[in-house]
């Protein structure tokens, strides 16, 4: 009898990305929308699903889904490609374009599957930093990008964890500089000022990823899509599972988009709640937040007791702890790269929020 074979040598430190799934009555800690799906889309995923064959391949094209969704983004077909979250997304770009002997950059702190996902691709990543208000600096990233000579330069705008919007200058500056192929994250686009879509032609080596997980209220279907030129399209497609979307996905996926309108006022909804939770962290003594073009906050409390925050992991996880015996779960990111003592929240309903900032001034007094 063989040996089990082991882990490729070069994953061996590599642990699984996630974000605890505690059951706690405010959870807001992962991005989602805090609302359900329209009751119309509900009815019609349901009468829908009585009509798939499920003794049948899916659509291996997903043809409806597609036209639907580069009609919805102002693209022609050719440059759309969907897959299962924006995640899979990223996975076929960097199977695609990454590898052994590749680089992929990133500009730390951000997204962090975009280095989890090009390491188990096998290919290296070069970081970059922000500069201290985490906007990326023209300077540094062209610097970087002449040292690294990378195949993929990872953006992500709204940038996930700090909130911070990419400004079209920064994006052409990138996009000047880097050798290879451009992708820009936009998991959290529908909350920004401008989104990179308007800049995706043929001819620009530029990707732009979106999800339906965040204001579709789709995170429990996963789906997600990339607008690019049609030769990267093409690639994609090359390194995908055959009839990998589900015919429910492709249903919901279409679906969704015939609820553009209740989907624009939710945007409406959480920026502007967005905006008053912001007021009310700023508002609290020894509470640090910062600006946010997305469906989240990142701030960095004091230490019950302090007067004003500061580095290190302590005083975030000790609140942390103190928000969640109060029943409210939000996102630890005091271990990543620049953000000692950092949380982050997502946005929920009024009433989740209240609760939110509640707990979160009796942790810090």
């Amino acid at each position: 009898m063989g040996e089990f074979p082991r882990l490729r040598d070069d994953l061996t430190e590599l642990t699984g990305y996630h974000s605890p799934q505690v059951d706690v009555p405010v959870r807001l800690n992962t991005n989602e929308s805090p609302y359900a799906p329209p009751e119309a889309f509900l009815r019609d995923l349901e009468s829908g699903l009585r009509g798939i064959d499920f003794n049948r391949y899916p659509d291996r094209a997903a043809s409806e889904l597609h036209e639907a969704t580069a009609s919805f983004l102002g693209h022609p077909v050719e440059r759309v490609f969907c897959a299962n979250g924006s995640n899979e997304v990223l996975q076929c770009l960097l199977l695609a374009y990454g590898g052994a002997g590749r680089r992929a950059t990133v500009f730390r702190p951000t997204y962090l599957l975009h280095e989890h996902i090009a390491r188990i691709t096998g290919t290296e990543v070069v970081a970059g930093g922000r500069k201290a208000d985490f906007t990326v600096d023209p300077d540094e990233a062209r610097r970087v990008l002449a040292e690294a000579s990378p195949e993929i330069t990872f953006l992500c705008s709204p940038n996930n964890p700090t909130g911070v919007v990419d400004p079209r200058e920064t994006v052409d500056a990138v996009l000047a500089a880097a050798p290879g192929l451009v992708v820009i994250d936009e998991a959290y686009g529908e909350f920004a000022s401008w989104s990179a879509l308007e800049l995706v032609a043929d001819d620009r080596p530029l990707v732009v990823v979106r999800t339906f997980s965040k204001v579709w209220s789709l995170a429990a279907l996963r789906l997600g899509c990339a607008v690019g030129p049609p030769r990267v399209i093409d690639d994609l497609a090359a390194v995908t599972l055959p009839y990998h979307l589900s015919a429910p996905t492709q249903l919901a996926g279409r679906l969704a988009l015939g609820h553009v309108d209740e989907m624009r006022r939710r945007v409406d909804t959480l920026v502007a709640e967005r905006e008053r939770v912001q007021a009310a962290l700023e508002g609290m003594a020894g509470v640090e937040v910062w600006p946010s073009g997305a469906n989240f906050l990142l701030f960095r409390p004091a230490a019950a007791g302090a007067q004003r925050p500061g580095p290190g992991p302590g005083a975030g996880i000790g609140v942390w702890k103190a928000l969640l015996d109060n029943g409210v779960l939000v996102r630890d990111c005091s271990s990543w790269d620049g953000l000692d003592g950092c949380l982050r929240v997502s946005i929920g309903t009024p009433e989740e929020n209240d609760l939110f900032l509640t707990a979160l001034e009796a942790a810090t007094q």
